[in-house]
Parts: C-alpha cells; sequence; structure tokens
C-alpha cells in the first residue's frame, strides 16, 4: 500500500507481481523493471489519478477564483489569436 501527503488521502494499492522482474546491466545493476501490459496500465490509471488530485490541491490552495469551464475556454481560445 503506497501512501501519499495529499489533502485527500488517496491510498491504493499496485497490482505488484509476488516476484519483481528486472533487466540488469553487465555489472548486476539494475536498470529497469519488467511489467505485464495490465500492470503498466494499472500504474499509468493511478499516477493520472494522483496528477489530477495534485492539480485540485494547488488550484484550491491557489486562492484563486475559479471560474467556468466555458468562460476559461473561450479566453484561452482568444489568447491564441
Amino acid at each position: 500500500m503506497l501512501s501519499f501527503p495529499l489533502q485527500h488521502k488517496l491510498s491504493w494499492e499496485i497490482c505488484m507481481p509476488k516476484k519483481r522482474r528486472f533487466l540488469r546491466d553487465k555489472n548486476g545493476k539494475k536498470v529497469a523493471v519488467v511489467l505485464s501490459i495490465k500492470e503498466y496500465e494499472k500504474l499509468l490509471d493511478k499516477a493520472e489519478e494522483l496528477w489530477a488530485i495534485r492539480a485540485y490541491d494547488e488550484a484550491k490552495a491557489s486562492g484563486e477564483t475559479p471560474i467556468p469551464l466555458e468562460q476559461a475556454l473561450a479566453e484561452i481560445r482568444r489568447n491564441r489569436k
């Protein structure tokens, strides 16, 4: 179980194989890990979830006044021109 210091205290388990598989260089130093596609996709999903929570926490802590999505998109479009 991994735990992160976030306001929302997200805790989750990563599906890890009981036996971890590594690739080693010629000196025996671990240089990569071998994951199944399923394990890799779960890690990506959890990383994206953490990114979203951190972005929310940063936005909340900024003290800025939120604006509706449509207004934000309109401002972005105007600034692109």
